[in-house]
């Protein structure tokens, strides 16, 4: 079913295929100020539900260079996996009970950070790590090519990894599919991730999409590997400043946000 871009918004339909690299996945070290405080240290590898460190770029590469890109696979022009623009019929009711613990996962996540030592580094963040900073109009970015980098909030398990990591800038995409999909791409690093942005309310876009990692050729489709997927809130935070916030990720933190800016 066809549909309008700025109006619907249907779901990810992307390659299937996945290499075997997974050893190699994951996020590295910190960016400043969580790489240069000595309480910070990358994340164990091999941890139960963590990925491995995301590598990142040096000063003399281009943002998100340090990792291939997976490779997208065009939506068809009717639209992607079935043409609905309701995320619910897509988004599993596990992952969709996730959006109604949002609150829950800023209030720990944040607590834990600053409780860990980190309370000027995240007040620093402003808007990005206020959960009332979401503002109405505007809420979809105009295709383009994006700088995004990653900051993670609290710890996934009790005692293990960190309770704050902020990345360097990665490469980011929005791409508006001739079907009227509008598909959020982070291209660049060794945790890559691509999915759909719905319409839900006049302040917030639903994303429902999956993980990448390593050096794989590809982006799993939703649905097709539970630890990869990720269903989030997509919020306009200021002008040309969006985030994507994951509450209760499947790896490493309990709230994720991903900053997109021109």
């Amino acid at each position: 079913m066809r549909r309008s871009p700025t109006a619907l918004i249907s779901v990810l339909a992307l390659s299937t295929g996945l290499s075997a690299a997974l050893a190699a996945c994951g996020e590295n070290s910190p960016s400043t100020p969580a790489e240069t405080s000595p309480a910070v240290s990358a994340p164990a590898t091999g941890a139960p539900g963590q990925a491995a460190p995301e590598a990142a770029a040096t000063p003399e590469q281009a943002p998100g260079s340090a990792a291939p890109a997976a490779e997208a696979t065009p939506a068809a022009a009717e639209g992607a996996q079935g043409g609905t623009d309701d995320w619910r019929q897509v988004a599993s009711t596990a992952d969709a009970s996730l959006l109604g613990r949002l609150d829950q996962a800023w209030r720990m996540a944040r607590a834990e950070a600053e409780d860990a030592g980190f309370a000027d580094e995240v007040e620093k963040l402003g808007a990005l790590v206020d959960p009332n900073a979401g503002l109405a109009g505007r809420l979809q970015p105009p295709p383009g090519t994006y700088r995004c980098r990653t900051i993670k909030l609290g710890r996934r398990t009790e005692g293990q990894g960190l309770a704050y990591i902020a990345y360097p800038y990665f490469r980011c995409t929005m791409e508006m599919t001739p079907g009227g999909d509008l598909f959020l791409t982070k291209s660049t690093g060794s945790q890559r991730t691509q999915g759909l942005l719905y319409p839900d309310t006049d302040r917030r876009l639903i994303y429902v999409g999956a993980q990448a990692w390593g050096d794989e050729a590809h982006f799993p489709r939703y649905g097709q590997t539970r630890e990869r997927d990720q269903v989030g809130v997509f919020e306009r935070i200021g002008d040309q400043r969006w985030r994507l916030v994951l509450p209760w990720p499947k790896q490493e933190a309990k709230l994720e946000l991903l900053e997109v800016v021109r």
